[in-house]
């Protein structure tokens, strides 16, 4: 073995224990890190195009994960959500409805060493993914399930400047947002961000919150929101992210192109 090949391998294991973890593939996504602060970075997953086209932009969809997956260990992230279905080998691509032509997204899922990604974390993040990749800006899209789905609307609600980025979202089973960010749904009315909400009928307090999302986008705008209430707890997300699940003709990924900046 060469000196290369051995220093090479060193840097693996380093690595993956880094995190606690044995160094694992994750392919098709890599694990790479975002910043979050110029001093601070946070680990992530990213999914992109199998051959992406020179100069061409792609639609960035920025999937939150669930408590039980938050920690040190990225490849938790594979159990659920939109990073479940890739690492299933499904390719998370869709037919826009308005202009029927195929997009291709480029996905990215960071993790947070507790509960689900803060929302003062968004935006740096954001700004590090565009410099790296060749991302549509006019279509950022953002969604999370349970713990997830609460990174959601406190980062639509966060500030206007973080709103006025984001074309659509879908959101999952999500617990409340804290008293602050619910008066901010002017924030997103004026953004005009559409919303996709998913809570289980069974999910009492989740469907509550779903009710409460709704309301509080209505009560300024009526028309960016709709609600899925689906037969169970919390659960089925699977089901949803697969991109052959279909309500009135669309899947999420298909819903979601139609809204851009």
């Amino acid at each position: 073995m060469t000196l290369r090949h051995m220093m090479l391998l060193a840097g693996l294991w380093l690595c993956g224990n880094a995190y606690g973890q044995d160094v694992v593939d994750y392919a098709p996504m890599q694990a790479i890190q975002v910043k979050i602060s110029p001093w601070q970075t946070r680990p992530a997953l990213i999914y992109t195009p199998d051959k992406p086209v020179p100069g061409k932009k792609y639609p960035l969809l920025v999937a939150f994960h669930g408590r039980s997956i938050a920690g040190k260990d990225l490849g938790k992230i594979f159990r659920e959500g939109v990073t479940r279905q890739i690492h299933e080998g499904r390719k998370i691509e869709a037919v826009n409805p308005k202009d029927k032509q195929v997009y291709q997204f480029i996905v990215v899922a960071p993790l947070a060493e507790s509960w689900s990604f803060s929302p003062q974390d968004v935006e740096p993040m954001l700004d590090d993914v565009i410099k790296r990749y060749p991302v549509d800006t006019t279509r950022i899209y953002l969604t999370g399930y349970s713990a997830g789905g609460w990174s959601v609307e406190s980062a639509k609600t966060h500030n206007k400047h973080l709103a006025n980025r984001i074309a659509a979202c879908v959101t999952m089973s999500a617990p409340i947002t804290d008293s602050p960010y619910l008066k901010r749904y002017r924030l997103v009315t004026d953004a005009n961000i559409h919303t996709w909400y998913f809570a289980g009928l069974e999910d009492g307090y989740v469907l509550r919150n779903a009710h409460t999302y709704v309301d509080s986008t209505n009560k300024y705008k009526p028309g960016l929101t709709r609600l899925t209430v689906y037969p169970g707890g919390h659960c089925c997300w699977h089901d949803f992210y697969n991109p052959k699940y279909r309500e009135n003709g669309l899947s999420i990924y298909e819903w979601l192109l139609q809204y851009r900046k």
